[in-house]
């Protein structure tokens, strides 16, 4: 019996359907809510230049609060010896 790739996720394998079964709920969705799915994914999954940057910053500002933590613990560290 040949199996083909689903037509979606190009990820797993059918046998008898064209989609998997997360495929095929995904689909179901789609029918059931039309574009509130597509609204739905860009806003909660897609981000803008804005966010990413906004992400970015967040990052680097956690970076550097975790460094300066290490650099205060060593430096109490070395007065103590």
């Amino acid at each position: 019996m040949p199996m083909f790739s689903c037509c979606l996720c190009e990820k797993e394998y059918v046998i008898t359907t064209a989609l998997c079964e997360k495929c095929r709920r995904i689909k179901h969705l789609l029918n059931l809510y039309d574009d509130k799915v597509y609204v739905t994914l860009e806003n909660c999954l897609v981000r803008n230049q804005e966010q990413i940057e906004r992400k970015e910053n967040f990052q680097i500002k956690e970076e550097k609060t975790k460094i300066e933590g290490i650099i205060e613990t060593r430096s109490k560290t070395q007065k103590k010896t």
